[in-house]
């Protein structure tokens, strides 16, 4: 398991940090400009780049159940698309590929070291355990997302064992260097760390009034929440989010409401609202370059794979969920059908899509998405889960609910452990050709047949429509186990259904595979 790793993954790791750290011998004594990280200051700068600049959302969106296959004769995909939908080995490199998103990780994971290192060699002030505090946090996330993309879910009984990532917790200074994946338990446990030390020092006052895009302290205890859950701590990751939300979060959840009275003709356009940062819900805000705004927006772009009317009106937004059903005004905020030649998309708003011009008569630039990772609404998800799973079903069900009072715009007068059990005993199980939103679950973890995994499919439903082009649909596919077969659409319906290529419980496929110049560079690759 053991690599040496120079020039490719030391650039990918060191990169951020450029000019920022010193180096041994000669280089000791910086003979050129670079600036030494040595002020309250310069470190809060440096911090702010401590997150990545490519996002997780186009691998994890496409990967998941959560889009179809509109056809070889739809000429709005491209290999790149194509290798996620399917799983296949990625060998594009492009703004939302793996490679990229491993550089921008490491990247931001080199800032978070030379920060903390810059603030020890100041003799770790209290002054800056706020920064401290912010370093740790978003080394933990960077890590968290490269472990959830490029390995297995944690499991209890295959954490040990199954590979993980290289945990990096000083800054490189040598030109060579020897990396170790380690396990996935190894990487969950150091998160952990982090995020233990980092929590009693985070302290929002040190953001001014940029709180939201920061590792404040609700977005850090959903972190904690959302690794507790992945990890199977259930009563952790109930404490952590009720730091996070409180026990009642009613006054933290989304203006679904005014979001939707907007007059807005477009989802691209309502989406700058959901993702606003005086939107109190909005834990995190982050932005990334990415193309996830134009796929899931209103544009022919990446059209071949999509959420379409088909799985909208079998499983998602216009299906029978546990608290009824309704039609394409029934939900908050609203959802958009864009249909068309070579275009059927059903979409909500979620991600914000902005274009950032170098040359604005040549009209080229960057594209840009600006998203939520962490919200009110899905922390409070994560407990109503993790309260099921402790068997605190009445206490499940309030969350749940208010989850549903608040996104349909009719909502049953009575939404109950009885209504759930119901909804889950008259929907048949998921089959490609005759489609509903309950699916076999076969997670690592027990659940007991009846209340248990009725609760669970409710859950895992609500769940879906509020993480829609958000890419956690995908990780959730990956802890619970679910099967997922590929259809191809023609005329609106299943036309093949892509038996050969079905993603299995716990298929090598879902640990997407290395970036190939990782891999030559000697690092252990993924099975297959």
């Amino acid at each position: 398991m053991k690599a040496l790793i120079y020039k490719y993954l030391l650039l990918v790791i060191i990169g951020g940090a450029i000019g920022l750290s010193g180096c041994n011998k000669f280089l000791d004594e910086l003979p050129d400009n670079r600036t030494e990280v040595d002020s309250e200051l310069k470190i809060k700068k440096l911090l702010v780049s401590a997150y990545p600049t490519s996002s997780y959302l186009v691998p994890f969106e496409l990967s998941s159940d959560n889009v179809d296959d509109y056809g070889p004769l739809n000429p709005y995909g491209g290999r790149f698309l194509e290798q996620i939908f399917r799983w296949e080995r990625i060998t594009e490199t492009g703004t939302d590929s793996p490679t990229i998103f491993w550089q921008a990780c490491y990247s931001a994971i080199a800032n978070a070291n030379e920060a903390l290192e810059a603030i020890e060699a100041m003799g770790n002030p209290a002054s800056l355990n706020p920064q401290r505090g912010e370093a740790l946090a978003a080394r933990a996330y960077a890590h968290f997302l490269l472990v959830n993309m490029f390995c297995q879910h944690y499991a209890k009984q295959y954490a040990a064992t199954d590979l993980g990532i290289p945990y990096i917790t000083k800054p490189e200074t040598e030109l060579v260097v020897t990396y170790e994946r380690k396990s996935v338990k190894d990487v969950y446990e150091a998160i952990r760390r982090d995020l233990e030390e980092a929590l009693p020092l985070i302290d929002d006052t040190s953001y001014g009034t940029t709180t939201s895009f920061h590792m404040n302290v609700a977005t850090a205890n959903a972190f904690a929440a959302r690794v507790a859950l992945y990890m199977e701590e259930w009563e952790d990751a109930v404490r952590y989010a009720n730091k996070a939300i409180g026990v009642n979060p009613r006054a933290l959840m989304r203006d679904n409401i005014g979001i939707a009275a907007n007059a807005v003709s477009s989802v691209s356009a309502l989406a700058v609202f959901y993702n606003s940062s005086n939107e109190k819900s909005n834990l995190l805000l982050q932005t990334a370059y990415s193309n996830q705004g134009l796929y899931f927006g209103a544009s022919y772009t990446g059209s071949r794979f999509s959420h379409g009317n088909l799985i909208a009106r079998e499983q998602t937004f216009f299906a029978n969920g546990p608290f009824g059903s309704y039609s394409n005004t029934g939900y908050r905020p609203r959802v958009f059908v864009y249909t068309g030649t070579n275009l059927d998309k059903t979409l909500v708003p979620r991600v914000s899509y902005m274009f950032e011009y170098t040359d604005p008569v040549a009209g080229i630039g960057y594209r840009w998405a600006v998203y939520a990772p962490f919200t009110t609404e899905e922390t409070m998800l994560v407990r109503a889960e993790a309260l099921i799973h402790l068997k605190r079903y009445e206490e499940a069900i309030v969350d749940m609910k208010r989850w549903v009072d608040n996104s349909v715009v009719d909502p049953p007068a009575t939404f109950n452990m009885d209504s759930v059990n119901a909804w889950a005993g008259r929907t048949k199980y998921y089959t490609a050709l005759k489609s509903t939103p309950k699916k076999k679950l076969n997670p690592e973890f027990l659940i007991e047949e009846g209340v248990q995994e009725n609760m669970l499919h409710a859950l895992l439903h609500i769940r879906r429509l509020e993480t829609m082009h958000l890419g956690l649909r995908w990780i959730d596919v990956k802890r619970y186990g679910i099967e997922v077969e590929r259809r191809v659409i023609a005329s609106g319906e299943v036309d093949v259904v892509e038996t050969a290529t079905k993603l299995e419980k716990r298929d090598k496929r879902m640990a997407l595979q290395l970036p190939i110049e990782v891999i030559t560079a000697g690092l252990t690759p993924n099975p297959r």
